[in-house]
C-alpha cells in the first residue's frame, strides 16, 4: 500500500472542526491521550506496516 498524502477527505474543513470539537473541555494530558488513542485506532485500521512507516516519516518531515 502506498501512502496517500493527497487531499482525500470529503469536507476536510468539516472534519477539522469535528477534530477540534473532540478536544473541547480537555486539558493537555487528556488531549494528548485522545490523540494517541486516535492514532492507534487509525493505525490498526490501516494495518500495513510499510504504510505506517511512511506516515511516520511524512509526519517527521522526512523524504520517505
Amino acid at each position: 500500500m502506498t501512502l496517500n498524502t493527497d487531499l482525500n477527505i470529503p469536507d476536510p474543513d468539516g472534519f477539522y472542526d469535528e477534530l477540534l470539537r473532540a478536544h473541547e473541555g480537555l486539558d493537555k494530558a487528556q488531549s494528548d491521550a485522545l490523540n494517541a488513542r486516535l492514532i492507534l485506532i487509525l493505525a490498526n485500521h490501516i494495518g500495513d506496516r510499510e504504510t505506517l512507516r511512511d506516515a511516520l516519516a511524512a509526519a517527521r518531515g522526512e523524504d520517505g
